[in-house]
């Protein structure tokens, strides 16, 4: 979630002072409706919020709702405070939240986007194709970027998943000569990379895939940067959003389980003819990118406009 707010400062060409926050006991294990807002929920483990107040704060995630508004408690009204994602008590409290459209959320001080915000820019992209050219430069092409997510409050990455989409890898590889590069999350399975791994490293020639085992620099920019399409597990909405950045074609692999809010955001995605469900082969198709961050930014420095900022 942090991602979401450092793209959304980058957006706005403002410095942040990053601020990474803990509640204390029994704020920590209560929704946000139920947790006052006063600076005093904070935990010493955390980063604590002190004057002067700032302009504008972004915040995410539900720890940072009480300790958002307290702030602009404190400045008497002065401080702009923009919350992303459902903040979960009244809208109103806020200057301005930030939600994706299948969060069917309503106010006028509601703006919706296609997806999540995040940092992935051409320039951006730019640089991780410098950076990652040389690491890169023995992969055959076409490359394919594969974003792999895994198990959340909805989704399961199981054996069969992980057993059907080595199968659908190792075919697509072996019979088009694509090259792989591999991503995983932290919610990614241990056993299901090794099944992937595994029947890649069998089928494929040797350099044909490669997979990040989390040792040296990130490559997931790179990965984006060089992909010619991209396949991206249906987890997340912040994964399927950075690689839609890239305007390249985005295939989303589907798991097991699912939810109506994340069946809504997909149905718009494939509505706008940015992504396509994954059935086994690369096609090719062009949409304009989704830019949400630079869209938002325009939005607060209009709003902060009207109030002399």
């Amino acid at each position: 979630m942090i991602n979401q707010c450092r793209g959304l400062a980058a957006a706005l060409g403002v410095q942040a002072d990053e601020k990474q926050i803990e509640l204390s006991p029994p704020w920590s294990w209560l929704p946000p409706s139920l947790t006052p807002a006063r600076l005093a929920v904070l935990a010493q483990s955390g980063d604590q919020l002190s004057p002067p107040w700032p302009d504008l704060l972004i915040g995410t995630g539900r720890k940072s709702v009480a300790p958002a508004l307290a702030v602009k408690r404190a400045s008497g009204g002065k401080t702009f405070c923009v919350q992303i994602q459902n903040p979960d008590v009244a809208l109103d409290k806020f200057d301005l939240v930030i939600a994706p459209g299948h969060d069917r959320l309503v106010g006028t001080n509601v703006l919706s986007t296609l997806g999540s915000l995040h940092g992935v820019t051409a320039t951006v992209l730019d640089a991780a194709r410098n950076q990652f050219a040389d690491t890169l430069a023995g992969l055959p092409r076409s490359l394919v970027a594969v974003l792999l997510g895994g198990n959340n409050a909805v989704y399961r990455m199981d054996n069969a998943v992980a057993t059907r989409l080595a199968d659908n890898l190792a075919t697509l590889a072996r019979d088009n000569g694509y090259g792989l590069t591999i991503t995983a999350s932290p919610r990614t399975p241990p056993e299901a990379v090794a099944v992937i791994t595994r029947r890649l490293e069998t089928e494929l020639e040797t350099g044909q895939a490669v997979y990040w085992d989390s040792t040296g620099d990130n490559p997931y920019l790179g990965y984006l940067a060089h992909a010619d399409a991209i396949l991206v597990t249906g987890d997340s909405v912040n994964m399927v959003s950075e690689a839609a950045a890239t305007g390249k074609p985005v295939h989303v692999i589907e798991l097991a389980g699912g939810s109506d809010k994340f069946q809504r955001f997909h149905t718009t995605m494939t509505n706008a003819g940015i992504t396509r469900p994954f059935s086994g082969a690369i096609e090719n198709w062009s949409y304009t990118r989704p830019d949400d961050t630079a869209r938002v930014a325009a939005e607060i420095h209009r709003r902060l406009a009207t109030r002399g900022r």
